[in-house]
């Protein structure tokens, strides 16, 4: 082990209360894996992982965990927490490197289940239902398995050796995968339901939403959301570029461009640096590489003929609402200016693909997302849905967890529905 991982372990205090599993979406049993860390059983320390998670390599990476389990790690009241992330990604990589084995079923199952989309939550789904016995085939609508971890996390924060290794570790548990197949393309939701005995809708929603303001529909306008995905950018070099937002997209997009030769790539966030959605570590990162920011500023319209020449920016200040928990930002009058500009990223957030929603004939909510209950299960009971799809919180492991936890509601579902069909003996007659 090297010695700066050593360090690292040996600074978890093994806590009995465990508030860093805790603030784990996935409830990761983070003590108990560091203490196999320490004891130089990696193996071990991998099943630890496994038994809540298929993504530790990933997650290791790319996960908010200063937001979530190392936000919680009482070594952080007074200095620095414990860094977990880096723990987890050392042992995700052992598991590739040394071809640890994920555990697999015990007993084979005659049940078949479709996964439509192969992102966190659809592969962590495909994952815990295999291990239980169950036949499991992913649908993806590209050419490759990743969904939004391939397309819409940037090489260098997830290089995608990783990525191919960790999805190969899951196939190999004998999961069926049929890629280029997508919903109301190739793929009907009506057929499916004739072959398998349950589905999991994981298709994300990766539209980025609208600010509707003036001039956004002019050339040059784009969806942070789209340009990731489809990696279909213009040219950047001797440009200014704006990125409207303060989440991982938005940094995501800024670094992007910024290494695609951008004059100046400007992050327009209308609240504090403290309260960007985004990883700490991410936005240091950005700064470092030359990304600007501008705090407690908003975008009002933008400007051009046919195509963006101009933005216009407003001043805010933040401002305690009664009945809100948070102050929010409020323009300040007069403080409107205007600055050249050649390419504005929209990146506040996104939501679904209304046209193949509306058309899988689900009930939705009223935010137009995939509406389910708290198994998981949409108004039709065969299908089950998780991730961005139903409006859940939008980090990888949020998603993971969403496709664990419906794998398990699927698989009770399936035992129920086996149950009821096993028929009653029939009484023995009375003896004369």
């Amino acid at each position: 082990m090297e010695a700066e991982l050593k360090e690292k372990v040996e600074q978890c205090l093994n806590c009995k209360v465990k508030p860093c599993t805790k603030g784990c979406p996935l409830e990761n049993n983070i003590p108990a894996f560091i203490e196999k860390v320490k004891q130089d059983k990696l193996e071990e320390a991998y099943e630890i992982l496994s038994e809540t998670t298929v993504l530790p390599a990933i997650c290791g990476r790319i996960c908010p965990h200063y937001k979530q389990c190392m936000g919680k790690c009482v070594r952080g009241i007074k200095g620095q927490p414990v860094n977990i992330g880096d723990i987890e990604k050392y042992i995700g990589d052992m598991s590739i490197k040394n071809n640890y084995k994920l555990p697999n079923c015990e007993q084979e199952r005659n049940e078949k289940i479709a996964i439509i989309g192969s992102g966190p939550a659809g592969l962590t789904c495909a994952a815990f239902l295999r291990r239980n016995g169950f036949k499991v085939t992913i649908y993806e609508k590209y050419s490759q398995l990743g969904g939004i971890l391939r397309n819409g996390i940037p090489n260098f924060r997830l290089d995608k050796s990783i990525l191919d290794n960790t999805i190969q570790k899951i196939l190999d548990l004998g999961i069926e995968t049929k890629c280029e197949m997508e919903l109301g393309k190739n793929l009907d939701l009506n057929e499916l339901q004739k072959e398998y005995n349950a589905i999991f809708l994981a298709i994300g929603a990766n539209i980025t939403k609208n600010m509707e303001i003036k001039g956004e529909e002019l050339t040059g306008v784009y969806g942070g959301n789209e340009l990731l995905e489809l990696n279909n950018h213009p040219t950047y070099v001797g440009k200014k570029i704006a990125v409207v937002g303060g989440g991982n997209v938005a940094i995501d997009c800024a670094r992007t461009i910024n290494k695609l030769g951008a004059k100046s790539v400007t992050i327009i966030y209308r609240r504090e640096e403290e309260q960007m959605p985004a990883e700490k570590k991410e936005i240091e990162d950005a700064k470092k590489e030359g990304v600007s920011f501008l705090f407690k500023h908003n975008i009002t319209q933008i400007i051009g003929n046919e195509k963006v020449e101009k933005i216009e920016c407003i001043k805010t200040e933040l401002v305690q609402k009664e009945g809100e928990t948070r102050k929010s930002p409020v323009e300040i009058e007069g403080s409107n200016y205007t600055i050249d500009m050649d390419y504005v990223v929209m990146a506040l957030g996104s939501k679904t693909e209304i046209n193949v929603v509306k058309n899988l004939g689900l009930e939705l909510t009223q935010e137009k997302y995939v509406k389910i209950n708290d198994k998981k299960q949409t108004s039709n009971e065969k299908v089950f849905a998780g991730g961005d799809l139903v409006g859940e919180k939008s980090t990888v492991a949020w998603a993971a967890r969403s496709g664990r936890e419906a794998a398990e509601s699927i698989g009770k579902f399936l035992c129920k529905q086996l149950v009821t069909k096993i028929p009653k003996r029939p009484k023995r007659p009375k003896r004369p």
